[in-house]
């Protein structure tokens, strides 16, 4: 639908370029050269899986200790990012020039150098020879060059101006300067030791990244992306605006396997916006759409952006904990987002996509529910029934519960193979239809397998995140390579030859492209490495306190939006991965100290994931949103104005961290009770659709401006009642720490205490703070404070703190030795602040009876197929 004052479209843009330009460098070698980088990406995905299996300590061979196995990652990631990534637009794509060759092998060795000597570094520890310098130098060196290449100047600038920070600190304003260091001191902190580029995010990206990426590669490569993408439109295209609705579901689908934006907008972008466009989207909102539905993908359980396995250990507390707290706030904003769309849907009165065959509503319904209830009922025999024989079969359990997933996942193809095969349309094609509903969604059902493997291993036996990954990999690699010829045997379609070996030549292009995705993300952990290591090194994260604390003035509110400008303008430009270290690293130490002064006393993983939503909201927003430019290529418009359009969209997804700082049920913490739970899912849903309601300016019709305010109150209300139940019932009160020896050994497992602090810092300040100290299991008060790393005797009427560990809990929560616990906080006996909801809900019901007197409903319009 152009109208006549539309302004020109955009010209086309080679999308698929696009994506190769930023995420697999777009370098197109001769035969020979691509093999080679084909065979390196290889031996890269081996690698990874090798160090991850059981299988090295096993056999007792090609054991790599953390260090040395984030040396060789790294060295793997630098050595490809040169040879498949231009050094500028005009350089040469169809061979790599031997420039290139030459800084591929420099800085390979130079990543490799604390593999290659290591046992060498480990006798002269903090004594670098000139060897050592140099070497760090070149590779230092390198390392920015390589990540300009793949990730941009914006990171790049970012580490520079933190190494000038690290040199010239004697020259900076007095607020920020320090003594400065010398090349040999911060060479030698930054790459011989883990404090720096080998330093834990690093360390994530070899340990736990690397194998997520990789399976996402695979279960895309398999089929499983198209899969997602056909049944959301199945499930949704036909509805008013059912395109951006499918794009809104399969964008949080393909978001649970992504590691990039850019990744996911072109992936299902391609497919979605030009339908979006065709039933009455304007480009830069079908662009918006798409931009807001993939970056929400970096929010979604349980890859997250490969942010989730940073926070464990950052935060320090269990994977499963992460993906618990993270999920709601994900799937309230994604429901927003559909409601945001079916709202446009409504305002420009559109229709859906017309549907493939003749089927009743009701029939489709029914063979919809009989499928998934079937699956859910299957998923309920395999939890139970794996339950039993673990406990009957003992060790050999394991050989029955592989028979039993084989037997599901064959059954599975079966039943698959008797639906017609899922080919990529064309959406651009003069008359598109939806596939029929029920035969997609049961045409790929044991590609959710791969996926019911990785949460099963991940929350049920407990495994670690990388170990899980690892599993659910090697399930992948099984399905890619036996899938095709037992669905061509099923189909009795002969060629089990010619499936087999494409199998296999799926199964090696999935690898190679998982390694070469993992290029941005290892060079960016390194060079965010850069960071975290100034900042220990100079202790700038103490100076970031000190500058916001003097703007805000000590007010709560303005500190917390200027920590999340400063981390809106950290993300800038940078992937999800550096974003998170960068911000985390700078700015949750400012929420942290800060909010504990001003009596804002919140668990640690909702600080992580205040800043983590902030900087995350820098892919959407101008002028370098990378997700909305790759957006506005496909719908071929203005890339600034997509970008403001995302930005509106996704003002639900930027009130949401203020949200859960001040309310963390919304992080599924302090729920008590499966109707607590109900109650704070169900209410969360609601505030979200009143918000956006309240944004769109439109209801049940469009609303009057006094409406729109009634909503957001509304929603406030339904997201954080205790702001007004705490001006009439005091949510905690104090207890002297003289009691503090009963109440904690009284505390139920796992619980977290609010307690004050009192002191003087190690600069004469004197401090009193509020804290959350988690006390883990059961036991003495000496082995609770001990789990948080705190140790503590009592001194009269208080407790004195003599040790704190180092990396532990409370060494994060900025406990220092000598401090004092004062005071305790406990639950105040008052009604539940739930009770807010009422006049809440009376309000909302008054807006819709004012605006149903307004409402005239529209007859439907027919749809067209073209």
């Amino acid at each position: 639908m152009t109208s006549a004052n539309e302004p020109t479209a955009a010209p086309a843009v080679d999308v698929q370029q696009l994506v190769a330009d930023n995420d697999l460098g777009g370098r197109s070698p001769g035969p020979a050269v691509g093999l080679f980088l084909l065979c390196v990406a290889l031996a890269w995905s081996l690698f990874q899986l090798w160090i991850a299996s059981p299988l090295p300590f096993t056999f007792g061979i090609l054991v790599f200790n953390d260090t040395e196995s984030r040396s060789i990652h790294l060295a793997f990631a630098v050595f490809l990012a040169f040879l498949s990534y231009p050094a500028f637009k005009r350089s040469p794509r169809e061979h790599v020039p031997v420039t290139d060759w030459v800084m591929a092998l420099v800085g390979a060795f130079c990543a490799a150098y604390l593999f290659l000597f290591y046992r060498e570094l480990a006798t002269r520890p903090g004594n670098p020879t000139d060897m050592d310098i140099t070497t760090a130098v070149v590779g230092m060196v390198l390392l920015l060059e390589a990540t300009r290449r793949v990730l941009g100047l914006p990171m790049v600038i970012v580490a520079v101006v933190f190494l000038t920070y690290t040199f010239g600190g004697r020259y900076m304003p007095d607020m920020i300067a320090h003594r400065g260091l010398s090349l040999n001191r911060t060479m030698s902190h930054q790459w011989l030791t883990t404090e720096g580029v080998f330093g834990v995010a690093l360390g994530v990206s070899s340990g736990f990244i690397f194998l997520f990426v990789l399976f996402g590669s695979l279960l895309d490569k398999a089929g499983a992306g198209n899969y997602f993408i056909k049944s959301a439109f199945a499930l949704l295209g036909h509805m008013r605006g059912g395109p951006a609705k499918a794009a809104v579901l399969s964008s949080a689908a393909t978001g649970i396997i992504s590691g990039s934006s850019i990744a996911n907008v072109v992936t299902t972008g391609t497919f979605t916006i030009p339908l979006m466009k065709r039933v009455g989207y304007r480009p830069d909102q079908a662009g918006a759409v798409e931009v807001s539905s993939s970056v929400n993908g970096q929010l979604m359980p349980p890859v997250m952006g490969a942010a989730a396995f940073l926070m464990v250990e950052y935060v320090g507390i269990p994977y499963i904990e992460v993906m618990k707290h993270a999920f709601l706030p994900a799937i309230i904003s994604y429901i927003a987002l559909l409601y945001i769309v079916h709202l446009e849907a409504l305002k420009a009165n559109m229709v859906g996509l017309p549907r493939r065959g003749t089927a009743t509503g009701g029939s489709r319904l029914l063979s919809l529910a009989l499928t998934i209830s079937g699956f859910f009922v299957l998923c309920g025999v395999v939890y139970w029934g794996v339950g039993w024989i673990k406990n009957v079969a003992g060790d050999a359990a394991i050989w029955i519960i592989g028979a039993g997933l084989l037997a599901a996942y064959v059954s599975l193809l079966w039943f698959g193979s008797q639906q017609p095969e899922l080919p990529l349309d064309d959406p651009e094609a003069p008359v598109f239809e939806l596939p029929e509903t029920a035969p997609t969604v049961k045409s790929g059902l044991h590609y959710l397998l791969a996926v019911v493997v990785l949460i099963w291993c991940l929350m049920v036996e407990q495994m670690s995140p990388g170990l899980s990954a690892f599993w659910a990999t090697m399930f992948i690699i099984f399905v890619m390579l036996t899938q095709k010829p037992i669905q061509a045997f099923f189909r009795g379609a002969g060629g089990l030859g010619a499936a087999t070996k494409q199998g296999v030549l799926d199964l090696i292009d999935g690898m190679a492209a998982g390694a070469r995705n993992m290029i941005g993300i290892g060079v960016a952990t390194a060079a965010a490495g850069i960071i975290v290591g100034t900042v220990s090194l100079t202790g700038i994260g103490l100076v970031m306190t000190e500058i916001v604390e003097l703007l805000s003035g000590g007010n709560l509110m303005l500190m917390l939006f200027l920590v999340a400008i400063i981390s809106l303008i950290l993300g800038m430009g940078l992937p999800t991965t550096a974003n998170y270290i960068v911000v985390s690293t700078l700015m949750a130490p400012v929420v942290v100290q800060l909010g504990a002064q001003n009596g804002l006393i919140v668990p640690l993983i909702a600080v992580h994931l205040f800043v983590f939503y902030f900087g995350l909201m820098a892919d959407v927003t101008p002028p370098v949103g990378l997700a909305s430019f790759a957006a506005a290529a496909i719908a071929r418009t203005d890339p600034i104005k997509t970008g403001v359009t995302a930005f509106f969209y996704s003002m639900r997804t930027a009130i949401l961290p203020f949200l859960f700082i001040f309310n963390t049920q919304l992080l599924m913490i302090g729920i008590t009770g499966p109707f607590h739970f109900a109650l704070t899912v169900i209410s969360a849903i609601v505030a979200m659709l009143v918000f956006a309601a309240a944004t769109q300016g439109y209801f049940l019709v469009r609303s009057r401006w006094w409406e729109s305010v009634a909503l957001l109150l509304v929603t406030f209300t339904l997201f954080r009642p205790g702001f007004w139940w705490d001006m009439v019932y005091p949510e905690f009160q104090e207890v002297p720490a003289a009691q503090m020896g009963q109440l904690i050994e009284e505390a139920p497992a796992n619980a977290s205490k609010r307690v004050w602090i009192e002191g003087t810092n190690l600069d004469g300040q004197d401090i009193r703070k509020g804290v959350l100290l988690p006390l883990g299991a059961p036991g003495t008060v000496r082995e609770r404070l001990g789990n948080a790393g705190v140790s503590a005797i009592a001194q009269g009427k208080e407790l004195l703190i003599t040790q704190v560990k180092f990396g532990s809990v409370g060494d994060k929560l900025g406990i220092e030795q000598g401090y004092r616990i004062v005071s305790a906080e406990v639950a105040a006996d008052r009604p539940d602040k739930e009770w807010m909801f009422v006049p809440a809900i009376a309000l909302l019901l008054l807006v819709v009876a004012l605006q149903r007197r307004r409402f005239t409903p529209t007859p439907k319009p027919v749809a067209r197929p073209a």
